[in-house]
């Protein structure tokens, strides 16, 4: 027999078996409920530093991830001495970003809620009756106290707004839904003295997803909503289900995993309670009763990047006014962390100039 016609059976049937291997792989799957597509097996490769991002951003980029973001704390005190010994590690940071942006910072209670107002040098008289709202990150079990308000200062210092820093309570002490509650009784308050069309309120993280789901809330209970919203690469879906948790796994050097820390938070976070429930989870959320327009900022190395951009689309197909805006490179929430690179400072100029043109002067 010819050589050729050998070898093309041979090829055909290699091809048959792999064929049928395939379809008994995803008839397994549909039968316990698994996708039914065969995942793909991605070699090892090395990812250079971007050289399209700045200097400073370069040397965010070129950080080693974090080994320690891969476990969890196997307790809730153990839970409790890893806040302290985060909070401690952000001493440092803080104390040059307080250098840098220089803001006035009062701790102050708002409803029985603590709360730190940050207010800039100089307002502008266009800003003087408005007033942003700041849900701070960290996973609702870190970043409480001033160590929370990175964020806060940032956009007080380049958007020239008074911001209530919402020191919310947190896991592993306080679940779901005291955050909720805190952000809600604080909006509510702010709402005595100012007109909600005159409010924002943005956050970052598990903050960009508290800010979402007290949007949600505040519908539900039908208070008015706020003029505008800042959803920084939300944390929309604690059920580990968006693309980018695993195409940018270890590539994000500042989450890194949604293994391991991060689960463990959503765990603490969401208690007994389905992660699937809109006010734990609002990308799950209905958007078409009415949303206020909102900013979404995000990178392209950031884990929760799928999270963001699933955001948007709800948000965009529910016919809620959005924009996008996704900065090469960035892992995530850089633009806090990497406060001194310019991409920083164009992220939350881009924020004040949607906030002002949807909050009323």
């Amino acid at each position: 027999m010819n050589k050729k016609i050998i070898y093309a059976i041979l090829c055909a049937l290699i091809l048959a078996g792999q064929l049928l291997y395939a379809e008994a792989q995803q008839q397994s799957q549909s039968r316990t409920g698994e996708n039914q597509y065969a995942p793909r097996e991605i070699p090892a490769r090395t990812i250079p530093v971007p050289n399209t991002v700045s200097k400073e951003l370069q040397k965010a980029v070129a950080q080693p991830p974090d080994a320690t973001l891969g476990s969890s704390p196997a307790n809730n005190d153990e839970w409790r001495k890893l806040v302290v010994q985060k909070s401690e590690m952000n001493v440092k940071p803080f104390t040059v970003m307080r250098e840098m942006f220089p803001v006035d910072i009062e701790t102050v209670t708002i409803s029985g809620v603590k709360a730190q107002v940050v207010t800039p040098q100089n307002i502008p008289t266009e800003n003087s009756n408005r007033v942003l709202i700041h849900l701070r990150g960290g996973g609702y079990v870190f970043n409480g106290g001033q160590s929370g308000i990175g964020e806060a200062i940032l956009m007080s210092y380049h958007g020239k707004f008074r911001v209530i820093s919402v020191d919310y309570r947190m896991a592993p002490d306080f679940p779901y839904p005291a955050a909720l509650e805190d952000a809600v009784n604080v909006y509510t308050h702010v709402l005595k003295t100012s007109d909600p069309r005159r409010v924002g309120i943005f956050g970052t993280s598990a903050g960009g997803g508290l800010a979402a789901a007290t949007t949600l809330k505040l519908r539900e209970s039908g208070l008015p909503l706020p003029a505008a919203l800042g959803l920084g690469t939300p944390w929309a879906d604690l059920t580990k289900s968006g693309d980018t948790l695993f195409t940018n796994e270890f590539i994000d050097n500042v989450i890194v995993t949604s293994e391991g820390m991060l689960t463990g938070c959503a765990r603490l976070y969401a208690g007994a309670n389905d992660m699937r429930d809109p006010y734990v989870s609002p990308v799950y959320g209905d958007y078409t009763k009415g949303f206020p327009p909102t900013i979404l900022t995000t990178g392209t190395r950031d884990l929760f990047l799928s999270d963001t951009v699933r955001m948007n689309r709800k948000l965009s197909q529910a016919g809620v006014t959005t924009r996008l805006q996704v900065f090469e490179g960035m892992s995530h929430a850089q633009y806090i962390s990497a406060f001194t690179a310019p991409e920083s400072k164009e992220a939350f100029v881009e924020i004040a100039k949607f906030f002002d043109k949807h909050l009323e002067r």
